[in-house]
């Protein structure tokens, strides 16, 4: 049998019937009202057969741009960078890619040196003196440091930059709406949070200030004078960022950041149409009980060998509901060992390299654009995000990009009524100085028409 799943047949559910006691399906359901019961049929289509169902995918999933066949500088949170070909070969081997959570040390090894290692290279990058396994994706690992902040500092109100992605700023919201907190937002100025509005903010009854770094505009924040700020409050700061960006500008850690959360989606993972992706929680040794997820550390055996063990899980399943910091269940675990496998290949100096190419490429398309006589919003640092500003509608643009073979910006007006027209761009280590060229050429002809 050549099945691709393991079918059910008319015998298979007679026995099942048999074995706990009834006689039919319509039986089985008896003890639901009739009353609530749904008596029409189901406005689906037509089950059908397997080679039919296979075509019928394969074409409607080749209706997508990709960016194998188009050239990319979308961003605004999912990049096309650089994968090792090695990253796909380990994560696909069978006990990586089947495995679950790895309670039982003595089979998990293998799985549990990889987070291990995972977590090592995340503290080093980030600055930061303790890493968890991973989270869900950068945005849960934003709203669960916040959360954090309220618990340990037990004050309700957080302050947020309007530039950080506008994705997490709402699962900010949502997650503040339990232990009912107050976030407020503060406006940004010139591509950057608006520091003096901060400022007038901050007060004894503020949890955290969070930031992000390189921001949502591709500029990067002013972290030292955030900080000074809040030398004179005991709120925490938190840094969301980049970890890609990290391999050049000097890690949050260092600005005396609390928490440093992101998305390790540029180290081994695809853009996949937008998930799954990989969250990362580093934060200070004073806070390691409070880290939401689990912590893998290192120890050694009765003979004195080196083993891994799951160290701290800060959750209810684990310890006191009362005590729990968090209810994240799981992590991810296959794409922090993509993360890991990336890193590994790419080395200190590859990363550094990696980094390097994306902010020089990223300023030879922003002189580009400025000799070609399109504006350029922003004048401050930035790694490898621009924003331009074209008179038409930029879901217009875009659609003559696609035309022409390329994957335009982001359109901002989508978040913010008063960007119309702007575009935020990203230019990676992947794009060629001839793509950079060819794609400033034909926004250019668009501008110009």
């Amino acid at each position: 049998m050549a099945f691709r799943y393991l079918p059910m047949t008319a015998e298979d559910k007679e026995s099942m019937l048999e074995a706990i006691g009834v006689k039919s399906t319509d039986e089985l359901f008896q003890d639901i009202p009739e009353a609530i019961r749904y008596k029409g049929d189901l406005q689906i289509k037509p089950a059908l057969s397997e080679p039919v169902l296979v075509r019928e995918m394969s074409r409607l999933a080749n209706k997508n741009i990709n960016t194998q066949e188009h050239t990319s500088f979308l961003g605004a949170g999912v990049y096309d960078h650089y994968i090792p070909s090695i990253v796909n070969h380990v994560i696909s081997r069978s006990e990586f890619y089947t495995a679950y959570t790895p309670y039982q040390p003595e089979i998990s090894q293998g799985e549990l040196q990889a987070i291990f290692e995972f977590q090592t290279m995340i503290t080093e990058l980030t600055g930061m003196e303790v890493s968890n396994s991973s989270m869900y994706d950068g945005g849960t690992a934003l709203a669960e440091a916040v959360t954090l902040s309220a618990g340990q500092t037990k004050k309700k109100k957080v302050i947020v930059s309007k530039a950080i992605h506008p994705h997490s700023r709402e699962v900010i919201q949502t997650y503040a709406k339990g232990p009912n907190l107050e976030v407020i937002e503060i406006d940004t100025k010139d591509g950057i949070t608006d520091i003096e509005a901060l400022e007038q903010e901050l007060d004894e009854n503020t949890a955290s200030v969070v930031l992000s770094y390189p921001n949502f505009y591709g500029q990067v924040e002013p972290l030292a004078k955030v900080q000074k700020l809040l030398e004179n409050y005991k709120a925490m700061f938190i840094v969301s960022s980049n970890p890609l960006s990290l391999g050049y500008l000097t890690p949050p850690g260092e600005f005396g950041a609390d928490i440093v959360v992101g998305d390790t989606q540029v180290f081994g993972i695809p853009g996949q149409f937008g998930g799954p992706h990989c969250g990362y929680f580093a934060t200070t040794s004073k806070l390691m009980r409070k880290v939401p997820g689990r912590l893998v550390g290192q120890t050694k055996d009765e003979e004195g060998r080196r083993g891994f063990v799951l160290t701290l899980q800060a959750r209810e399943q684990h310890i006191r509901r009362d005590k729990a910091t968090s209810n994240i269940c799981s992590n991810q675990a296959l794409n922090a060992l993509a993360t890991s496998v990336a890193l590994s290949a790419l080395g200190k100096q590859g990363l550094k390299d990696m980094a390097y190419q994306n902010m020089q490429k990223a300023r030879y398309a922003y002189t580009q654009f400025k000799e070609a006589g399109i504006e350029v919003k922003y004048e401050g640092a930035f790694f490898n995000e621009i924003v331009v500003v074209f008179q038409k509608s930029i879901k217009t643009i875009n659609q003559k990009l696609q035309e022409k073979g390329y994957i335009g910006g982001f359109d901002l007006e989508s978040i913010d009524p008063s960007l119309s027209g702007c575009m935020l761009i990203a230019i990676t280590e992947m794009r060629t100085k001839e793509e950079i060229d060819g794609f400033v050429r034909e926004l250019r002809d668009i501008h110009d028409e």
